[in-house]
């Protein structure tokens, strides 16, 4: 990944902790998906039990970015950034 993307990838992580109103869930799990994408790659295969509710959803929202390369994951999360509310 070449140093600018690297660099907006840093400012989005920044900007997406300046957010006017705290995003829906929706987005928030976007947001931890794609940076896990990003910054470790694809799910194990440890899914959480059923009753915790949280850590399944974050694990199915990460899981289904599997395959993607943290290049594709960097540029949706800082995609995902660019569509918050920051008025």
């Amino acid at each position: 990944m070449d140093s600018n993307l690297t660099a907006q990838f840093e400012a989005a992580q920044a900007r997406a902790k300046t957010a006017t109103q705290r995003p829906d869930n929706d987005t928030l799990l976007r947001l931890y998906a794609y940076y896990k994408q990003a910054t470790v790659g694809d799910a194990g295969d440890d899914r959480p039990g059923a009753f915790d509710f949280v850590a399944r959803a974050k694990f199915d929202a990460w899981a289904e970015l599997k395959g993607k390369t943290s290049e594709e994951a960097v540029r949706g999360y800082i995609f995902v950034v660019a569509g918050m509310d920051f008025d």
